[in-house]
C-alpha cells in the first residue's frame, strides 16, 4: 500500500452530523474558499513544512481498529478545510478504505473539477451549495460557482446518496427570493437520491478567527428559526426531501 501523507488539523469521533452513524472524522488542512463565516478558520491555511501528517497506511489501520465504534452505519468521513485540496492523498485513502470494506463519507465545497472521480469511492456525499448566483458567490466567497454547480448536477445524476447543505446567511442567501431561486434550480435536476439541509448561521468560529490572527467581518447575519421552517416547507412542497442532521 502506498503511504501518501495527508495533513490533518483535527480528528475525532462525531455522531450523525458528518455522515450516517458514529464516524471517525478527519479534518484535512487547506481550503480554496474564504467564507467569512467559516467555523474552522484554523483549517484554511495549507500545510507548511513541519506540520503533522498521517499516512494512508496509518489512517486505514486506525479505522480498522475503530470498526467496533462505527455503529448505526458509521465509518470514516473526510472534511476540512476542503478535503479535495489534498486530492491525490484523499483519493488514495478513500480507495484503501473501500478496499477494507469500510463506509466512507466526504464533505466538500464542490470546487474540485475532479470531484466526480471520487463518486465511486464515497458512500455518502455531502456537498455545500451556498449560492445559486455565481457573481454573488464570487463577491463574498472569492470564486464563482460554475464548477460547483456542474459537480452538483453530476452528483444529482450519478451519486446514490447525496446530502446538499446550504448555510443560511443573512444578507447573502437568506431572503425569500433566494429560497425560491434555490428551489427553481433543484427542480431542474433529478433529485430522487438527494436530501437537503438548511443550516442556520452561527458564530461558533468567531473566537478562533482572532486566535488565528484573522479578522471576522460578518455582521447581522442571524436567521430566525421560523424563517428556516418556512423555507423547509416550501422545499417539501416542491417535492424535495428535507432533513436535519
Amino acid at each position: 500500500m502506498a503511504a501518501t501523507a495527508l495533513y490533518v488539523f483535527q480528528k475525532g469521533f462525531n455522531y450523525s452530523q458528518d455522515g450516517a452513524g458514529n464516524r471517525l472524522v478527519y479534518h484535512l488542512r487547506g481550503c480554496n474558499l474564504r467564507c467569512p463565516w467559516c467555523s474552522n478558520p484554523e483549517g484554511m491555511d495549507f500545510a507548511r513544512p513541519g506540520d503533522a501528517a498521517v499516512t494512508t497506511e496509518d489512517l486505514v489501520a486506525r479505522a480498522l481498529r475503530s470498526k467496533p465504534m462505527f455503529f448505526d452505519g458509521g465509518g470514516v468521513t473526510f472534511t476540512g478545510g476542503e478535503a479535495t485540496c489534498q486530492f491525490e492523498g484523499l483519493k488514495e485513502a478513500l480507495t484503501a478504505l473501500k478496499e477494507a470494506g469500510l463506509n466512507t463519507c466526504l464533505e466538500t465545497n464542490g470546487t474540485s473539477p475532479r470531484l466526480p472521480e471520487l463518486f465511486p469511492l464515497v458512500d455518502e456525499l455531502i456537498m455545500d451549495f451556498k449560492h445559486y448566483d455565481s457573481e454573488k458567490h464570487r463577491a463574498v466567497i472569492g470564486t464563482g460557482n460554475e464548477v460547483i454547480a456542474a459537480n452538483l448536477k453530476e452528483a444529482f445524476a450519478r451519486h446514490p446518496d447525496l446530502l446538499v447543505r446550504t448555510p443560511l446567511i443573512g444578507g447573502f442567501n437568506a431572503a425569500e427570493e433566494d429560497n425560491a431561486r434555490f428551489i427553481r434550480f433543484y427542480r431542474t435536476q433529478p433529485t430522487q437520491h438527494a436530501r437537503f439541509e438548511l443550516l442556520l448561521y452561527h458564530e461558533f468560529g468567531r473566537d478562533k478567527w482572532a486566535q488565528c490572527g484573522k479578522v471576522y467581518t460578518v455582521r447581522n447575519a442571524f436567521v430566525q428559526e421560523d424563517v428556516r421552517k418556512r423555507y423547509e416547507a416550501a422545499m417539501r412542497d416542491a417535492g424535495l426531501t428535507v432533513v436535519r442532521t
